[in-house]
């Protein structure tokens, strides 16, 4: 199995490339927008969207300049979709560091975040597909949906799996899906290549979600790059916890609910919350669920492809860094 390190190496030079292209897409005449942009590309992601978009696209084709227009176009919509994400969660680090909205304001945040989704947008329309500009579209789409679907489960205290599963499905795993159609999109794969791909892109995406969600859970904030209970305080219930109120047969069980449905938390109330979610089984239920999206994943893979090819192999490997991986 490789880890994250081999399978980015395996792309290096498409990933320098793909850094150039960001910088240059986000290059303005503005010294203040310049300065924030710079400050913010310090602390640079594991990129794991645009890896799939390269990954997918070597293996149902040859890297192209319309594939690193659309990792591009991807990676730029996912980060002005944090940066707005930080400025409504009152978010003070990110990948630690302060976010733009602490480290400056939030109107400059809510400024930046566009400039990135219109430099996203630049970069779908420079590949002259109709149908990756498409896809950027929706995206952006799915992603508000998501939040505000998130907002009022938070604000009505709905604690319901399904519910939880449809916000992580427009919020993290449309985003997913949207790599691997374009990157199949740039290299003319068929629709019966895309279709076991959006499928298996998907499933990866929910289980990011579930295993970031877990992290809310930890005990150790300087690991993860963000304060523990995070989600909690803002009123966000994640699958460990929704898991632990809805099967476990623990006494307190029904004092737990009554505690979730308060409006704000206080720092005791959720290292409470986030005990009871250890003992109910909530963490070994989210690794399980992990494990069976892993699983159905890597069969729509195979279904087209084989499992020897190098990038098929890598897009398989990144299911098991999901699950493993620290921060």
């Amino acid at each position: 199995m490789m880890t994250l390190e081999e399978i980015r190496n395996t792309i290096a030079p498409e990933l320098e490339a793909l850094a150039r292209r960001i910088d240059s897409a986000l290059g303005s005449g503005n010294q203040l927008m310049n300065s924030v942009v710079e400050g913010y590309l310090k602390s640079k992601g594991k990129m794991i969207r645009p890896i799939l978009v390269i990954l997918t696209a070597k293996m149902l084709g040859e890297v192209n300049d319309r594939v690193m227009a659309g990792a591009a176009a991807v990676e730029l919509l996912h980060n002005a979709s944090l940066i707005h994400d930080d400025v409504i969660d009152e978010s003070k680090m990110r990948r630690g560091r302060p976010t733009v909205n602490s480290r400056w304001d939030n109107h400059i945040a809510v400024l930046v975040g566009d400039f990135f989704v219109s430099s996203s947008l630049q970069q779908a329309l420079s590949t002259e597909d109709i149908r990756v500009v498409s896809s950027i579209a929706s995206l952006g789409r799915l992603l508000s949906l998501g939040e505000i679907d998130q907002i009022y489960n938070a604000r009505y205290h709905c604690l319901e799996e399904s519910a939880y599963l449809e916000v992580i499905r427009r919020k993290t795993a449309s985003l997913f899906v949207s790599c691997v159609e374009i990157g199949g999109y740039a290299v003319g794969a068929s629709e019966e290549q895309l279709a076991p791909m959006r499928r298996y892109a998907e499933l990866l995406g929910l289980c990011f979600q579930i295993r970031d969600d877990i992290f809310d859970y930890s005990d150790d904030a300087a690991t993860i790059g963000k304060p523990v209970g995070n989600d909690l305080r803002e009123g966000k219930v994640t699958l460990p916890l929704l898991s632990a109120l809805n099967r476990t047969d623990l006494a307190e069980a029904a004092s737990m609910r009554e505690l979730v449905g308060k409006d704000e938390l206080s720092d005791d109330e959720i290292a409470v919350l986030i005990d009871f979610a250890r003992r109910g089984g909530g963490i070994d239920y989210a690794y399980a669920r992990m494990e069976e999206l892993a699983s159905e994943g890597i069969a729509e893979l195979e279904r087209v492809a084989s499992p020897s090819g190098r990038a098929a192999e890598a897009l398989a490997d990144i299911f098991r860094y999901i699950i493993e991986r620290d921060r």
